[in-house]
């Protein structure tokens, strides 16, 4: 094919497409896995198709109303989705050393996938002239909970890692910078980019990093949570019906009026499990690492509100002067408690520890507009796309 351009790497030959200003190499595999096992490197292995590749899930109501639905005509699932996708701006082939995003998507910990369209980074790749990496990873029950039985946590977490020694080492093949990379990462993958910053095993992958609207607050004192859930879900866990398992997943969900504000978000990062340190130890590894990384950290003002107002109670009564009262007192509350709060806290405290970092807020121009800094508003800001 004309538009066909072949990027020969050390580890194999990888085919990208030329798509409006900028070449998309789909679906290269950085790792292999088996259930609840570590990722496994692996070379020369590319996934041709337009398919996006995502670990298997639930579908999500909210964000296909909202924000994009998924045909699942259009997705290929993998156990194993350990895939990443490159977008490189025009004549990058000329211009070597570009700086490299590595983007870290967001749905809880369990939706999602690394190339969906609200995050198709296309646009900004060629008004920027970067690299932009999405990566892809597993989630939920394959990649988010254990631990506390025979499966191992934290192994989406792995996944990431892996994906990003990948994007080191070989990215230089696509005119990158592989000593300017920057991880970056919106809601549940802020999360994961702010616990990379004291990882170990993350040292020398990335320069920088930019967190957006990470809901820090829900990481901490999950344990019980953490054991609670795997407990239900331990009778499927080795189950080979992807569809058993992920409804056994969806209708054991922790109680909300045993567990609160974590009961939203059960799956995710578990410390005291590779590659995690113990709760209480990982401000001290933020700590020491923070003179290593710079950081750019922030959150939208009315988060809470793409959570709230667009439950059907809401939408029913949004035109009750009572209700609209609770609900943005409910919004103000819970974004001050799950993100502005940490996320401000997290900057003081790298601050005080050395490292740079800025923090900011993305605000409505207009007041009174349903989700106008809503959770997730920013993709279109950052991506330049009207999905």
């Amino acid at each position: 094919m004309s538009n066909s351009i072949i990027y020969p790497t050390s580890v194999g030959y990888f085919s990208g497409i030329k798509e409006n200003n900028v070449t998309i190499v789909k679906n290269i595999r950085y790792a292999k896995s088996e259930r609840y096992h570590n990722p496994i490197p692996v070379q020369n292995e590319q996934f041709i198709s337009d398919k996006i590749v995502m670990c298997p899930q639930n579908p999500s109501d909210l964000t296909d109303k909202y924000l994009e639905k998924i045909d699942i005509n259009d997705c290929h699932f993998d156990e194993s989705p350990q895939y990443l996708t490159i977008t490189i701006p025009d004549n990058s082939q000329n211009n070597k050393n570009l700086p490299v995003v590595v983007w870290i998507h967001g749905g809880s910990y369990e939706y999602g996938a690394g190339s969906i369209g609200t995050s198709d980074p296309s646009v900004w790749v060629d008004e920027q002239h970067i690299i932009v990496v999405s990566l892809t990873f597993r989630l939920g029950i394959f990649g988010f909970l254990g631990g506390y039985d025979k499966r191992k946590a934290n192994l989406g977490l792995l996944d990431i890692i892996e994906g990003l020694k990948w994007v080191k080492e070989n990215i230089a093949a696509f005119g990158g910078d592989h000593n300017n990379i920057t991880i970056m990462g919106q809601s549940a993958g802020g999360d994961a980019v702010t616990h990379l910053l004291g990882i170990e095993k993350a040292d020398n992958l990335f320069k920088r990093a930019i967190i957006h609207s990470a809901p820090l607050s829900l990481r901490v004192k999950k344990a019980k949570l953490n054991k609670y859930f795997s407990k239900e879900t331990a009778n499927v866990q080795n189950d080979s019906d992807l569809s058993k398992l992920l409804n056994t997943q969806n209708n054991n969900r922790p109680p909300l009026l045993q567990f609160g504000l974590k009961a939203f978000m059960p799956f995710g990062l578990e410390y005291g499990f590779d590659p995690l340190p113990k709760e209480n130890e990982m401000q001290q590894s933020w700590n020491k690492n923070a003179n290593k990384y710079d950081v750019l950290i922030g959150n939208n003002t009315e988060e809470a509100s793409f959570f709230l107002k667009t439950t059907n109670f809401y939408l029913k009564y949004k035109n009750n002067t009572i209700n609209n009262f609770i609900t943005i007192k409910l919004i103000n509350g819970i974004t001050n408690s799950i993100y502005k709060n940490p996320c401000t806290k997290f900057a003081n405290d790298y601050s005080k520890a050395g490292g740079n970092i800025y923090y900011y807020t993305i605000s409505p121009l207009i007041k009174g507009i349903d989700l106008a800094a809503g959770h997730c508003i920013d993709l279109p800001l950052i991506f330049a796309n009207e999905k």
